[in-house]
């Protein structure tokens, strides 16, 4: 029998992802086609479809972009999982319980799930999923009661306001479907959902906020998509300007910090191993988890406000010890005198080698990843898994857990980096943009940048941006970086980020870009519609100086790059 999530009758074709998709960044936001370059199906549309993956992957932004494409008539009728996800199933259950758009959500196991992948149209009703010859009932999930606090049926009884009942109302719908059986408290919250994508953000929240919304733990804001200062001086266009501007006003209002950043792990108050928190945002998960050894899921926009409202959350997925545990073993051989290319480019190999499972990386343990080093792996690993961590033997925390009973091995080798070096470096020599902070720059990675830079300028006809969030800014003000940088022709922009930029701040005139990000190197093509470079920070500062990308790749690069 398949389980359903959302509840939806709807048919139409059916449309296979072989890969899990980022909806945020892999789908364009009102045509819903898919935009993300490195996708199998790219070119291909979500709209009107029954679309099928095996889970979905990358930011916790798609849960807002697809109620988006509800309120643009473009969405998919429904969406059919493998393995459990909540990043599109919390945007499915938002569109039809806050908005009346109605998008089913299906768990199938793997036998069902490869019958129906053959079949090119299919039905679903309240009662029964059907195709071809094939009639499968539909069966609730979970199934389980979920132990609730007096405080929680309070909340859901409205004694604490609409906006709270609301959110608990939706934390208790997903927990019943991630087969929790209880809530737990969290410390802190960060909020993925300001930034911009569509107007159904501002929508959202607006709601949320005009209903009386107020968190109850300490909150943080992701990147926001303008510099809220400086928007209107940058010829951003009023309409987008002030919406985005609207859009962090109102969780402002609701009382989150206006911290601006994608990196709240660079915040001087950094949660401690083992503390239950919740944040949005992927890179952030991955490193909260993988890095700090703090633990939050992958929580996805709209989610993230919920629980700031509560203080509380499902306890399931990586809350749990058991859940943490290694599920494939990547050994990996580092070569010689790799550069800090090498963590960004590791990341997105491993994501790619454990799309669906926590991977234990092996074979680094006599290396010296800073928190920088690590911050790119975290981030690049986010944009091809689904996986909400990592572990990397003798560097995080909770490298000794035994692997699960089930775990397999895989190798991760030269060719493997040549093979990402060209694929990452499809653009032409000749670079107009250099775009560093995705995730947003640290104070070290400014200074590193400026020593690159001491001396010269960026040429004539090139643009560098650096994008950082508002602590940083503080930081490199106060230490002299930010001056050398300015001197240096670097322009630094803060509250947003690659993610989330646009015109005119985005050099409308750029063809060709560089970056050093993993991340960004991913999402570029799709989100700009440029052509990308990549290389490390050094490549960077040598194409800011030229205006041209190396002509070749860095000597540890072997197997055939070219």
């Amino acid at each position: 029998m398949a389980t359903v999530i959302v509840s939806a009758s709807v048919e139409g074709p059916i449309l296979v992802c072989d890969e899990g998709l980022s909806v945020w960044g892999g789908v364009h936001p009102q045509s819903s086609r898919i935009i993300d370059a490195h996708h199998p199906q790219h070119g291909q549309s979500l709209a009107g479809r029954i679309v099928m993956m095996p889970t979905s992957r990358g930011s916790c932004t798609g849960s807002g972009v697809l109620l988006g494409l509800a309120f643009a008539g473009t969405a998919p009728r429904a969406l059919i999982f493998r393995e459990g996800e909540d990043i599109l199933t919390l945007g499915a259950l938002v569109a039809g319980r806050l908005f009346d758009h109605d998008i089913a959500v299906l768990r199938l196991t793997a036998e069902e799930y490869d019958a129906l992948a053959r079949e090119p149209v299919a039905e679903i009703t309240a009662a029964h999923l059907r195709a071809g010859d094939h009639l499968w009932p539909l069966v609730p999930a979970g199934g389980g009661e979920i132990e609730l606090s007096a405080a929680d049926r309070a909340m859901l009884a409205g004694e604490a306001g609409e906006a709270a009942r609301l959110a608990m109302e939706i934390i208790v719908t997903m927990a019943t479907a991630q087969g929790a059986t209880r809530l737990t408290d969290v410390s802190r919250v960060h909020i993925d959902g300001c930034i911009y994508a569509s107007p159904a953000f501002l929508t959202f929240a607006r709601a949320m906020a005009d209903k009386g919304a107020r968190v109850r733990v300490p909150t943080t804001m992701n990147a926001i998509s303008v510099d809220h200062a400086n928007w209107r001086k940058q010829g951003v266009d009023p309409a987008f300007g002030a919406g985005a501007a609207g859009l962090a006003d109102a969780y402002v209002e609701m009382g989150a910090r206006p911290s601006f950043t994608c990196a709240p792990y660079l915040l001087e108050d950094r949660p401690a191993k083992g503390e239950d928190i919740a944040w949005a945002e992927s890179n952030a998960v991955i490193y909260a988890n993988s890095v700090l050894g703090a633990r939050t899921v992958k929580h996805a926009d709209f989610m993230d406000l919920c629980i700031a409202l509560t203080g509380r959350t499902a306890r399931a997925g990586v809350y749990l010890t058991e859940n943490r545990a290694p599920r494939r073993i990547i050994e990996v051989t580092m070569p010689a005198g790799a550069d800090d290319a090498f963590w960004p480019m590791l990341g997105w190999l491993v994501g790619q080698a454990a799309p669906d499972r926590i991977p234990l990386i092996r074979g680094l343990e006599d290396a010296r990843p800073g928190e920088d080093d690590l911050k790119a792996l975290c981030a690049a690993y986010g944009t091809t898994s689904a996986a909400p961590m990592l572990h990397v033997a003798g560097h995080t925390p909770e490298a000794d857990l035994s692997p699960a009973p089930d775990a397999d091995v895989v190798s991760i080798g030269p060719e493997d980096f040549a093979r990402l070096w060209r694929e990452f470096n499809a653009g032409g020599e000749k670079i107009d943009l250099v775009a560093l902070g995705s995730p947003h720059f640290s104070a070290a990675e400014c200074a590193a940048f400026a020593a690159l830079m001491a001396g010269t300028r960026v040429a004539p006809g090139v643009t560098a941006i650096v994008t950082l969030g508002r602590a940083t800014l503080a930081t490199i003000a106060a230490n002299g970086v930010k001056a050398a940088l300015e001197a240096a022709g670097v322009r630094i922009v803060p509250d947003l980020c690659w993610c989330s930029i646009s015109e005119p701040v985005f050099p409308p005139e750029a063809q060709v870009l560089m970056t050093n990000s993993g991340k960004y190197a991913h999402y570029a093509p799709g989100l700009s519609n440029r052509a990308v470079r990549f290389g490390p920070r050094s490549h960077c500062a040598e194409a800011a100086r030229s205006g041209l990308a190396p002509a070749t790749p860095p000597a540890w690069i072997s197997g055939g790059a070219r």
